[in-house]
């Protein structure tokens, strides 16, 4: 049945061998492992010297400022740049994104202004030619954004009630299905690409077309990844043929995304049991010892440490640090009820003992109540030790998104190679609520940004009035948000089209269109305070409310109190309800996150003071977190305030950063793996979606 190519030799044939089908390759040959970590190996001599000298040049970058060299004259693409290594005597994975590690590399298509800006902001000067030819003989995404562009956006933008746009770098949330390189070698997905061009419908219109140019700039990109990796000495024409081939494979696909595109999350997708398959054939074969395979994913996890973009200072003070969000998704539970943590869902976590703790790639796992326990013991283990584990709820999403999906950046969920999403920054629901009061005027620049509504006048605010008002302009907000961020995305496509993470896509593929909260604590508890307490109007000379004097005390988010608790649940199903009236680019399903990492200080910082009593340019609570100090409750009050957030208005993800000490728990020296069941309610409409296990195999 179906194809055979050497690679495949003792693997069960099935669907995957007349398709490209990754999900039901998976599906009839993984191995469930219930064990525990006593089989993992340490670090090589090899592994060790490397990353000794990953160190020393951590060092002496830290040391130039934050980048030790950046390409000023070779724009950067999947062939730009020939092979670079840390040692080739001892990598046993390959490959930098320019000709030697820690160069970052010159990505003008998303904006040449950024692109000059990064470098000048770090001592470099990007070559002349380049820029003429980027500012006056092609276009970029950037220039396309801002000649759409309206007043009204540009003013949103610049007063960042609209937050983190991508509008100048590449937006990222697009997973490539890197698990095709290995498992069927580019010839058949260029094969594959073909027969999809050749059978677009007949009839010229305007999606056939532009159908046909990006199958065509799939195909010429397939091209240029063989060729790419051909310059270190690899032909992936052909499938892998052994866990290190499959390794290596699946991180040359993933290297040619990060060449091609800045995106502000390059996330890696859901690998580790995918590649399990071929350590446990090699295993059996004695082709390669455990220690041998746990050095090949040292290798690879290093590499991942290593993905390096050209940032500007504000971006990087928009998010932190200069993080890239190469999130691996590990765990979860087949539709089938076997869960599918394998030794490999181990030895990527091992990493963090091997190499040390560190935020990239950004391990995540799939938590569900149906995990082994060993599993769920090693986990809360490695996250003692190393502060570097990320959670999701496996048991939710599943319902959504079957079992072959992935985390694109921190918590956005989607199927690889099937789904992708028009990423969205975030909307300053805090900032909205002061123009409500304000009637559009900005606290800050005092600038007429959003519509002239007549503002409150009132010496205490009443929460009717305030919420009448409120829900106007959040539909104001929704409304230029999605226009915005349409334009965005079709100038994306237009300018700066991401050719070989689509590659690694089907042709159908669903697109979610994401959109995202700032402030919703922040809000809610100001909301709350108008309705549970006295809050006084601070005027300036103008009569703009500036600030505002709480009398009395009042619920606060974060305590598992109901009274503001449905505030919160009501206003994001509110701006969520607005957001679905507007028309999406690209028939994308609109959803949206309560999300922030680090942005919120940010944001901010950009905010005048509120009624809850945080002052002008304090930082915001993270995503769905409470505000700072304010849940004294405990963590499980806290965390069930949290939980209350509705899936359903907010499937692009809801993150709640989250610390604590073991002993807080009650507990010395050991781990608590014990899980609290959950009751999930579907009788909302919270589990079904458009593409619930859609495509799935029926076998």
């Amino acid at each position: 049945m179906g194809r055979n190519y050497p690679g495949w030799e003792g693997f069960e044939r099935a669907t995957w061998t007349n398709e490209i089908n990754v999900r039901s390759f998976i599906r009839h040959n993984y191995t469930p492992y219930d064990g525990d970590d006593s089989f993992l190996a340490g670090p090589t001599q090899d592994t060790l010297d490397l990353w000794d000298q990953v160190m020393d040049l951590t060092k002496q970058e830290r040391e130039a400022g934050g980048v030790l060299d950046m390409d000023t004259k070779i724009i950067s693409t999947i062939t730009s740049h020939g092979p670079g290594y840390l040692n080739k005597d001892k990598e046993k994975i390959v490959g930098f994104q320019t000709d030697k590690p820690f160069k970052r590399a010159l990505m003008p298509y998303g904006g040449i202004r950024m692109a000059e800006k990064a470098c000048a902001d770090n001592g470099y000067t990007v070559d002349p030619e380049i820029s003429e030819f980027f500012t006056i003989h092609r276009k970029t995404h950037n220039a396309g954004v801002f000649d759409a562009y309206t007043p009204e956006m540009r003013a949103c933008r610049s007063s960042h009630i609209i937050t983190g746009l991508p509008d100048a770098y590449g937006r990222g949330r697009i997973i490539g299905d890197y698990r095709r390189v290995a498992l069927y070698g580019v010839d058949r997905l260029i094969e594959d690409k073909e027969e999809q061009k050749r059978t677009t419908r007949s009839a010229m219109y305007s999606d056939v077309i532009r159908d046909r140019e990006e199958l065509s700039e799939q195909i010429r990109a397939l091209h240029q990844l063989k060729q790419m990796a051909a310059s270190y000495g690899y032909d992936i024409s052909q499938p892998a043929t052994n866990v290190q081939e499959a390794i290596q494979w699946v991180y040359f696909g993933y290297l040619a995304a990060v060449k091609e595109q800045n995106g502000a999350a390059m996330s890696l997708g859901r690998t580790s049991t995918f590649l399990d398959i071929y350590a446990e054939r090699d295993l059996k074969k004695g082709l390669f010892t455990e220690e041998q395979i746990q050095e090949m994913v040292d290798h690879f996890v290093m590499k991942l440490r290593l993905i390096k973009f050209a940032r500007t200072p504000e971006y990087n003070a928009l998010f932190s640090g200069d993080p890239q969000w190469v999130t691996e998704s590990i765990g979860g539970v087949g539709i089938d009820g076997r869960h599918m943590v394998t030794k490999m869902s181990y030895r990527y976590l091992h990493t963090l003992s091997n190499l040390g703790a560190a935020p990239e790639p950004n391990l995540t796992v799939l938590w569900s109540v149906q995990l082994p326990e060993n599993f769920k013991k090693f986990c809360a283990k490695t996250s003692i030790e190393s502060s570097s584990v990320q959670y999701e709820n496996d048991d939710m999403m599943r319902f959504t998104h079957g079992d072959d999906y992935a985390i694109a950046c921190c918590v956005s969920s989607m199927r690889v190679g099937k789904e992708m999403q028009f990423f969205g920054a975030r909307a300053n629901l805090a900032k909205c609520l002061l123009y409500a009061i304000n009637g559009g005027k900005d606290e800050v620049t005092k600038k007429q940004v959003g519509p002239e509504f007549v503002p409150i006048t009132s010496e205490y605010l009443d929460y009717d009035e305030v919420m009448k008002k409120y829900d106007a302009m959040m539909k104001w907000l929704a409304e230029v948000y999605v226009n915005t961020l349409n334009i965005i995305h079709y100038m994306h496509d237009k300018y700066c089209y991401e050719k070989i993470q689509m590659a690694l896509h089907d042709k159908k593929v669903t697109r979610w269109f994401a959109t995202g909260i700032a402030g919703l604590s922040v809000v809610a508890d100001s909301l709350s305070a108008i309705k549970y307490a006295k809050v006084k109007v601070i005027r300036d000379e103008d009569g703009l409310a500036v600030d505002y004097e709480v009398e009395g005390d009042f619920p606060k988010y974060g305590n598992d109190d109901d009274r503001v608790d449905e505030i919160a649940r009501d206003i994001v199903h509110i701006f969520m309800e607005h957001i679905r009236k507007n028309h999406t680019y690209r028939g994308g399903i609109p959803t949206t996150s309560i999300l922030t990492i680090t942005s919120n200080v940010v944001y901010g910082k950009a905010t005048g003071s509120t009624p809850d009593g945080r002052k002008k340019g304090e930082a915001f609570a993270p995503g769905a977190n409470p505000m700072h100090r304010r849940d004294t409750h405990g963590a499980v009050a806290s965390l069930a305030s949290v939980a209350k957030m509705p899936f359903i208005d907010a499937q692009d993800g809801i993150s709640n950063t989250f610390s604590i000490i073991p002993g807080a728990l009650g507990k010395d020296d050991r781990v608590f793996a014990g899980d609290i069941d959950i009751d999930l309610d579907c009788s909302n409409g919270a589990c079904a979606s458009p593409t619930l296990f859609e495509g799935l195999d029926a076998e």
